[in-house]
């Protein structure tokens, strides 16, 4: 096949090119940061398109801060939203075959118990700006194939996280900060809220099922990308502080604080399973330990 990848700079971007890669697949890639296609840019991204003919494309490209959209909501909007709407307009105008649209379960929002796991067709309640621009993301990707007959593949990965994640994530900035004391001597690594329990999964684990997603997906449908695990944050930073060269302790500070926290997010990943036969592989210890050297790396240069 002959991918393009949108968003092929960011942190999936550069495990989801590795991967496809390594199958054997031509790669074409595209990010704002080093080319200057925008896919809130329509006319570029459609040249784009026609110029180098993919058969099928991954859109990763998007804002992803969620915590930063409550200052952006707007800006926020427009790159998931706006971005998805143009992604797939150019995939119809051009001939490409298939696309892979990359959402989020942060739109399912705020469960309860009896809800979980959450399977993939879980009213979506979402709580923050960011998960709002997903779903309407998610359903510009509904409609495409609704109305226009185009074969679209909806992906919902739950929290995934692996080498090279910025630290505007939970797991590489507690990762950055055990580091960072390692140097310093420091014992103190400053801590969110602990509480709230997550599906976590090797980014390098997500990647392969994005390509079997666009290889054996159901056109129109939506699935979830998960370990089908919860597991509290806390048990994360507890995890690096004993994989730290020096002792350490957790300390809370309230600047680290979202200003909504969902308690649990817990997926089910059956129709994954079902319809790709994909299964997680990499463990979470060894996640972390990656995740942890990838951080002394960083601050090695």
């Amino acid at each position: 096949m002959r991918a393009l990848i949108t968003g092929a700079g960011g942190f999936v971007g550069h495990h989801l090119v590795r991967h496809l890669e390594e199958r054997g697949d031509e790669v074409v890639t595209t990010d704002r940061s080093y080319d200057g296609v925008d896919v809130l840019d329509a006319a570029a991204l459609l040249d784009l398109f026609r110029r180098t003919q993919p058969t099928c494309v991954y859109h990763l490209a998007g804002a992803s801060d969620v915590g930063g959209s409550w200052k952006t909501p707007q800006a926020t909007f427009r790159a998931n939203a706006e971005g998805t709407l143009n992604v797939l307009w150019a995939a119809r105008e051009s001939g490409t075959e298939r696309v892979l649209t990359v959402g989020s379960a942060d739109i399912y929002g705020k469960v309860t118990p009896d809800e979980l796991p959450i399977a993939e067709d879980l009213t979506l309640r979402p709580v923050s700006p960011y998960a709002a621009s997903k779903v309407a993301a998610d359903y510009l990707a509904l409609q495409a194939h609704l109305g226009h007959g185009q074969h679209v593949v909806r992906a919902r990965p739950f929290n995934h996280l692996g080498p090279g994640q910025t630290d505007r994530f939970v797991a590489p900035a507690l990762a950055g900060r055990v580091a960072q004391n390692e140097r310093s001597g420091e014992s103190v690594v400053k801590v969110g809220n602990l509480s709230p329990q997550r599906d976590f999964t090797d980014v390098r684990d997500v990647v392969r099922a994005y390509r079997l997603l666009v290889a054996s997906g159901t056109s129109g449908e939506v699935y979830n990308v998960c370990s089908g695990r919860a597991i509290a944050v806390q048990e994360l930073a507890e995890q690096f502080i004993e994989m730290a060269t020096i002792p350490m302790r957790l300390e809370a500070d309230p600047e680290l604080q979202r200003p909504v926290d969902i308690p649990v997010l817990l997926g089910d990943n059956s129709r994954l399973r079902a319809d790709t036969g994909w299964e997680p592989e990499i463990p979470l210890e060894r996640t972390l330990a990656d995740l942890l050297e990838d951080r002394r790396h960083r601050l090695d240069g």
